[in-house]
């Protein structure tokens, strides 16, 4: 594995084949795909942290759903990267939209996982109050936000017997920077849905029984205006798909890939 920075974005790169892009969510970094690793096999795997998340340096812009977009496309330029199969998590499926939409060039697949078109409009206001949170008592702040995420985003289960992911969970937001935390929030905020009727490529979409963000039935109409998507509800699961649903989702990733080869 190498690590490169590449317009200030932290980019893990590994592996051979075709490629495959990794976008983390709110609060997420390149380890949100660590547990799925074994599901892009023969394949080259690129890990950016978007700007301002985990490693990567916040710009001097504003954050926003526009900048992660031209960001990773960017990226994707500079490493030569043509054509590349998309996964992503929450927030990072907006973007994923995004970048299938403004550049159809650069898609091969969408595997979004915990998927939402856009935050509803009752829920906006929520997120600003936690960028709000973020910048008022800093990693204080930040860390009272984690342990808000980890009650109300995982599920019963996933509490219940899986105290390493809730470790893992609440590590990957404390690790984010306040400020960084507080204009991704806006970011996601402001986020506006993509048009999906126009994603002409194979799509998956998966989400958790118990996922409040990526809730089965508004996931199971987003499949429906995306032709020939597969929609796949997985059973005991909150909204931190690949951390609590690990070989689920690798067992669904993999025969995605197989389907469309």
């Amino acid at each position: 594995m190498t690590t490169y920075v590449i317009r200030n974005v932290a980019v893990e790169v590994e592996g051979e084949g075709q490629a495959v892009v990794c976008i983390h969510g709110l609060g997420g970094s390149s380890n949100n795909w660590t547990p799925v690793l074994s599901a892009f096999d023969g394949m080259k795997v690129v890990r950016p942290e978007l700007p301002g998340s985990a490693r990567s340096a916040l710009p001097s812009q504003p954050l926003s759903i526009e900048l992660y977009v031209e960001t990773l496309a960017g990226v994707l330029s500079e490493l030569g990267m043509s054509k590349a199969h998309i996964v992503a998590h929450s927030m990072g499926t907006i973007v994923a939209q995004h970048l299938a939409i403004r550049y159809p060039e650069l898609v091969k697949s969408l595997a979004l996982f915990g998927p939402l078109l856009a935050p509803p409009e009752q829920g906006r206001p929520g997120i600003r109050a936690r960028a709000a949170l973020s910048r008022e008592k800093g990693i204080a702040g930040v860390q009272e936000i984690a342990d808000a995420i980890v009650k109300g985003a995982t599920s019963a289960e996933t509490k219940a017997q899986r105290p390493v992911t809730i470790a893992l969970i609440r590590e990957s937001v404390m690790r984010q920077s306040p400020e960084g935390y507080a204009q991704s929030c806006e970011a996601l905020a402001g986020a506006l849905p993509a048009e999906v009727e126009r994603i002409a490529v194979p799509t998956l979409l998966v989400t958790g029984d118990e996922d409040g963000v990526g809730q089965p039935a508004a996931v199971t109409a987003m499949g429906e205006r995306i032709a020939g998507s597969k929609v796949t509800i997985l059973a005991g699961c909150g909204h931190w798909t690949t951390f609590e649903k690990p070989a689920e989702c690798a067992t669904e990733l993999k025969a995605f890939y197989k389907s469309i080869q």
